[in-house]
This record gives C-alpha cells, sequence and structure tokens, in this order.
C-alpha cells in the first residue's frame, strides 16, 4: 500500500483513498502517509460502492481520474512523462486510457525482476479516466468506476478507450502498471493467494449491500478460519489475468525504496 501511494505521489493533485474495512495494518500505514503527503485524504467505508461517491462531484470537470488498487505500482519517472502528454491534451479525445500492465505472479525483490502475463493478450486494468468526457456518473452499487448510471457528453462512449499497452507495448508504454493479483498483499493473505489471486470483490459477496450479501461474506470468513487448507484463490482471476506467454521483465523503476 505504502509503496503503491508513494509511486503516484507526483502524479496525483490529490489522492483519494478508500480503505474498505480493512482489518489488517493498513489503517496504520494510511496514517503515517497521511502526515507525510499533505495531498492524500482517507475515509474508511464500510460498502465498496461508497468509494464512488468520493469521486462522483469531479464529473464534468478537467479532471483525470487515476484508478489505483493497493496491489497495482506505478512508475514516477515515466508518470512525469505521461502526465506531459494529458497536460498538452494528447489524450482528451478519450474516455479512458488503458496501461500496459504485467500481472505479476513473481517477484524476486532482490533482482528486481517480475515474471507474470502481459496486457495485451491479458485483461487490461482500469486505469485512468477522463471525467471531462462525462457529464455525470451516480448510482453506483458495486465499487468505483464500474456501473452505475454515466451520461457521456456528445463525442464519448464507453469505445472512446486507447490501449498504450497495445499502441506501444510493454516498453513503449509511457504509462504501465506492475499488477500484484498473484502476490500477497498482505499479511492477512494466506500463502497459497498465488493459484488464482485473491479473489475479487463479486466473488466474496461484498458488492451485495443486502441480507443475503451479509451472511455470504459472514460464511466466507468463518469457513476460512476453519478450513484446514486456505482458499486457493479467484477462478475469474486466473482466467483473466493469465493470457498469452508467461514472461519475465526488470522492474526496478517500479520498486521505490522508502
Amino acid at each position: 500500500m505504502r509503496r503503491a501511494l508513494l509511486n503516484v505521489a507526483g502524479f496525483c493533485d490529490r489522492i483519494l483513498v478508500a480503505d474498505h474495512m480493512s482489518s489488517d495494518h493498513t489503517p496504520e500505514i494510511l496514517a503515517g502517509l497521511a502526515n507525510e503527503l499533505d495531498h492524500l485524504e482517507v475515509k474508511r467505508v464500510t460498502h465498496s460502492a461508497e468509494s464512488h461517491a468520493m469521486i462522483e462531484p469531479f464529473a464534468g470537470t478537467d479532471t483525470w481520474i487515476l484508478a489505483v488498487d493497493g496491489d497495482e505500482l506505478y512508475e514516477p519517472d515515466r508518470l512525469v512523462a505521461f502526465r506531459r502528454e494529458l497536460e498538452e491534451g494528447a489524450h482528451s479525445d478519450v474516455f479512458r486510457i488503458r496501461p500496459a500492465g504485467l500481472h505479476c505472479e513473481e517477484l524476486d525483490e532482490a533482482s528486481s525482476v517480475a515474471t507474470g502475463y502481459l496486457s495485451p493478450p491479458s485483461r487490461p486494468l482500469v486505469g485512468l479516466l477522463n471525467f471531462a468526457a462525462i457529464e455525470s456518473w451516480t448510482r453506483v452499487r458495486s465499487e468505483r468506476l464500474h456501473g452505475g448510471d454515466i451520461r457521456f457528453r456528445r463525442g464519448f462512449d464507453m469505445e472512446s478507450w486507447r490501449h498504450l499497452g497495445m499502441e506501444r507495448g510493454w516498453d513503449g508504454s509511457p504509462f504501465r502498471d506492475l499488477h500484484g493479483c498473484f502476490l500477497r498483499r498482505s499479511s492477512a493473505d494466506p500463502e497459497t493467494v498465488s493459484r488464482g489471486g485473491r479473489a475479487n470483490l463479486a466473488e466474496t459477496g461484498a458488492f451485495r449491500r443486502d441480507l443475503i450479501g451479509s451472511v455470504e461474506r459472514y460464511a466466507r470468513r468463518v469457513l476460512r478460519r476453519g478450513a484446514a487448507e486456505p482458499r486457493e484463490g479467484s477462478d475469474w482471476k486466473a482466467e483473466k489475468y493469465r493470457r498469452g506467454s508467461r514472461v519475465s521483465a526488470d522492474v526496478s523503476t517500479f520498486l521505490d525504496r522508502r
């Protein structure tokens, strides 16, 4: 979490963090970062949909929203060059910019080498969204930037996107994401998480705000505590993020040592 946020600190004018009821040391880490970064704000939310309310007011403004999860690392140096492209209007004709991604299942920090699957051909991450392209984005019931009712301005729609990994490749993209979806992100994750990646919110019942969703979440916690073997992870992530050939890459530029 600390590394993910520090890596984008110089790129973002504001950092809005939604802590979705974490039960490990995330609150302490975020409190420390809030003391270091005067443009970082933290809100603890009880449901993932609340995170969207934090960014709804930016609809219709000249604002780019970068979606960053706790298992995503961007490169500070390349982001500097990429921000210049944005400020010069190079991407103002699209609603969404997808990064070149590496879905990482092994990371050797000593040698700064990551091994995993590139996007494309694997599923791309959310990336960066142009809120000047929309008039409003409301009634989101899952998590920020997913679903809901979105009203586009003339000339834009959901198909108005650019994938810099597709256009410039992993080596040439100024916008690259190291996605640790198959790595342990927290001390609360089981050792076996790399088999399929952590379950996503849809698989845990976190999107449901009704009684059934509450029962699903409670049952999963009880079963996980009582299981002889920890869960093996997410079938969804394994299918979406393990496509194409397995590759290794130098990721020293992602690994800020602070």
